[in-house]
């Protein structure tokens, strides 16, 4: 999850904040931005909502784009 890492420092936010707001373990953070473990579609939409980005960008770092 490129994207993740991305705008979690863009926003100049730690993962200990980070995952205190979206109620998860900071471990769970690390290996979601690691590409360790692949989160759910609800923690998707979550972090998408927490961020204001697409799961897209989350994902892949880029805006979906429509061809």
């Amino acid at each position: 999850m490129i994207g993740l890492r991305e705008i979690r420092k863009e926003k100049n936010l730690n993962q200990q904040k980070v995952s205190m707001d979206l109620n998860i373990c900071q471990e769970a953070l690390s290996h979601y931005e690691n590409d360790k473990r692949e989160p759910s579609l609800a923690m998707l939409k979550k972090m998408s909502e927490y961020f204001n980005v697409s799961i897209d960008y989350l994902i892949t770092g880029e805006e979906f784009k429509k061809r």
